[in-house]
């Protein structure tokens, strides 16, 4: 008993050491890469992609086939022919046991009407593209680049989870730092709240300014509690994304290092551009593969094939063997040929038009985004600056309410203007790291 007593704890004690370990950002990146569903929904996708590939190569080796027939009939054409092919035909096959007994124009009953026969007929075929016009090579080209284009939206997917993964741990940064800067707010309420107390039983203070303290404190209480419960839905989201559950995380810094990669770096890495990119060498296949219709088409085939009364009877006496090839040229199909080579290439110049226009859009998001974060930096240094001076102009006052020089809705007004600062330099904090890491995502997701 006293064993198990002392395993029973020691599993207890170690699920308590598991569940207090804080996960860090880069332990939940690479956690992310294998655990995130959207992201293994997206492998799944990417290995279909490349079996295509193997479809499509597998089709320039040919095709081997077995082929076996069993069929039974009295038909005089099947029976005679099953006897051919089986090289098993007799001269009585053709009526000559009657020849000279009965007329020339009466009809012959041993040919006409023979007994039904059995007939097992077994055959290896294999076929051979030998030149297609270059039809399977371009399809070949064109599922490599398939499975590549399915790789870069797997990285889409990875760049954007990364992304909403560290939003979320710097949010959460972001509402810890807010959080104790308001429980400093609430504790210098209490000590308000208290003073106040001790002034009215003096007959310094009236009992509204105590109710002003009162409603200012149960302010701050319901925005920490705002807080509290924004905490937990970012852990219900985290949780989420690492299809795990997360109860402790490691926060980060709540500044946000800038993103160094320039904008040639990440219009070179852009998974947008490669996609687009990749399309239009996609569409270029196409063009080869349009251009298919005018090559003739060449096959070669072989089969070898025995046949009898029974399966496989006599197999090496009744063999036989064909080989051969064949030619087809389509010489005329009134233009349509000609016109899927032009619908090919403008669709290809389509593409190459929207590859540049993907360049320009992705130049002009990351020159938008750089002049966002200019902005929030400048707005993050203004704002410090205001609530250092805010903090010392409600220190001033509450010292002044302790004379008697100021009231307390003077105080409190004072006191609203630090919480709103608080509140504005976290939101402002939030705008400037999601635009950093909305640039790390236009580069790959990853802060170079």
């Amino acid at each position: 008993m006293k064993k198990i007593v002392c395993m029973l704890c020691t599993a207890l004690f170690l699920n308590v050491s598991a569940n207090c370990d804080s996960l860090s950002l880069n332990e939940a990146v690479e956690m992310l890469k294998s655990q995130n569903l959207e992201i293994k929904t997206a492998t799944f996708e990417e290995n279909a992609a490349k079996n295509k590939i193997k479809t499509a190569s597998g089709a320039k080796w040919g095709k081997l086939e077995f082929i076996q027939d069993v069929a039974k009939s009295n038909d005089a054409g099947n029976v005679f022919g099953f006897k051919l092919t089986s090289r098993e035909a007799t001269f009585n096959d053709f009526g000559f046991a009657e020849f000279g007994n009965i007329p020339m124009d009466q009809p012959i009953d041993g040919l006409n009407y023979p007994d039904d026969r059995t007939f097992f007929q077994s055959k290896l075929k294999y076929e051979l593209p030998v030149f297609t016009g270059f039809q399977i090579t371009s399809y070949e080209k064109i599922m490599k680049k398939m499975a590549h284009l399915k790789g870069l939206e797997k990285q889409k997917v990875v760049n954007e989870k990364i992304y909403e993964l560290k939003k979320s741990f710097y949010d959460m940064a972001l509402l810890d730092d807010s959080e104790k800067n308001l429980k400093v707010i609430l504790k210098n309420i209490t000590t308000l709240e208290n003073m106040t107390n001790e002034m009215i039983v003096e007959g310094y203070a009236k009992k509204t300014d105590l109710l002003e303290v009162q409603a200012k404190k149960a302010n701050v209480q319901r925005l920490i509690s705002q807080m509290e419960n924004n905490k937990k839905l970012l852990y219900h989201y985290l949780s989420f994304l690492l299809n795990k559950k997360v109860v402790q995380i490691n926060l980060p810094q709540t500044h946000v290092a800038m993103c160094l990669s320039t904008d040639e770096d990440i219009l070179n890495s852009n998974v947008d551009i490669q996609r687009a990119k990749t399309g239009l060498d996609i569409r270029k296949n196409m063009v080869d593969v349009s251009k298919a219709s005018f090559y003739p088409m060449v096959g070669a085939f072989a089969e070898i094939a025995t046949a009898d009364d029974t399966f496989l009877g006599d197999a090496g006496k009744h063999k036989a063997y064909t080989v051969g090839a064949r030619l087809s040229w389509n010489i005329f199909n009134g233009g349509v040929d000609s016109a899927k080579v032009q619908e090919a290439k403008i669709e290809r110049l389509k593409t190459a038009t929207q590859v540049e226009l993907a360049k320009k859009g992705i130049a002009l998001k990351i020159a938008k985004i750089r002049t966002e974060i200019e902005g929030y930096d400048d707005d993050i240094t203004s704002l410090k600056k205001e609530l250092d001076l805010t903090n010392e102009i409600y220190k001033n006052y509450e010292s002044r309410y302790k004379e008697k020089l100021a009231s307390m809705s003077d105080v409190i007004i004072k006191q609203s203007q630090q919480i709103e600062k608080i509140l504005k330099l976290q939101q402002v904090q939030n705008k400037r790291n999601e635009r950093i890491f909305a640039l790390e995502k236009l580069s790959n997701g990853e802060n170079k």
